[in-house]
């Protein structure tokens, strides 16, 4: 994570730009690498990977699958670094996001925002013109609503969780356009699970990350939960939900062996989340946090097992 940032004044946690935002080659390249959030990316292609095998009718076509893979990349990548440019004041005042490029100034802004514009473009010109237009299509609509509605409506009210969690969850989507060239009921199914997964995943993190997110001005919290009860309990029954939706989908032509994976998982998930409701500590949430890591990886992975 982010090293502490020095604290100015008024309590407001804030870091000095780097003075000289040179630096060699390999400092450089890992700072650009740095912007489009490799970690969160391998999640969004496990997600559109799903929804590709799952959707794809017949046989695989393993050559539309890498342009599937490679487009959504790009644009994923591309939205996480316009996002850091957008947010890179802001970053500076948190603990997590402080020692990013942006706040620290080894990189300059108008070239992250070059950076992340040409990865955009990039990415839809890969899905429009190797995959099929509404995969493209859907990645646009991912990267605008993710940008123009999520990110500013996190200093505004804390649905922005709720409405965050669409473009969270259209990689599914994406990934069931590249393979089947339409959209289907079963693909909402998989949106779903992505969708109800990101709340008991991200809130645990508003839950750790409180003070850092208030000291940058985010509402990811509602005020009056000064005590967290009421977004653990919102958490319980969010992770209550993603249980009974993947349940039922395995339970829906799965293998029992499928069914009791799923039930295992959905087990595993509700324990941690309960444990959170009951006991509230910091260290509750960061277990919750690691457990829907695990979770969703491993929910695709059953899914798509039944595909051979």
């Amino acid at each position: 994570m982010a090293n502490p940032a020095k604290t100015g004044n008024m309590g407001i946690s804030t870091v000095k730009a780097n003075p000289n935002p040179g630096g060699g080659l390999t400092s450089k390249l890992r700072d650009y690498c740095t912007l489009t959030k490799p970690e969160v990316n391998l999640l969004i292609l496990m997600a559109t990977s799903a929804g590709y095998i799952l959707g794809t009718p017949g046989t695989l076509l393993w050559g539309r699958f890498i342009h599937t893979m490679v487009g959504t990349l790009l644009v994923a990548s591309g939205t996480a670094t316009l996002n850091q440019f957008l947010e890179r004041v802001y970053d500076g005042r948190m603990r997590r996001t402080a020692s990013r490029p942006l706040p620290q100034g080894r990189l300059n802004p108008g070239h992250a925002l070059w950076f992340g514009i040409l990865l955009s473009v990039a990415g839809g010109l890969e899905l429009l013109i190797a995959v099929n237009a509404l995969s493209a299509f859907l990645a646009v609509a991912t990267l605008l609503s993710y940008l123009l509605l999520y990110t500013p409506l996190k200093r505004k009210t804390p649905l922005c969780t709720l409405v965050g969690a669409i473009p969270g969850a259209m990689p599914t989507l994406i990934g069931w356009a590249g393979g089947a060239g339409r959209l289907e009921p079963r693909a909402g199914l998989l949106f779903a699970i992505l969708f109800l997964w990101q709340f008991p995943h991200f809130l645990a993190i508003a839950l750790m990350y409180r003070e850092d997110y208030e000291r940058a001005g985010y509402k990811m919290l509602p005020s009056f939960d000064t005590k967290g009860r009421f977004t653990r309990v919102e958490i319980l029954g969010f992770s209550m939900l993603l249980a009974a939706v993947t349940v039922g989908v395995a339970a829906h032509g799965s293998s029992s062996a499928s069914l009791t994976g799923m039930t295992c998982l959905a087990t595993f998930l509700l324990y941690c989340s309960l444990r959170l409701t009951q006991r509230g500590s910091r260290g509750e949430a960061s277990r919750l946090l690691h457990a829907s890591v695990i979770y969703l990886p491993a929910v695709l992975a059953v899914l798509v097992s039944q595909k051979f």
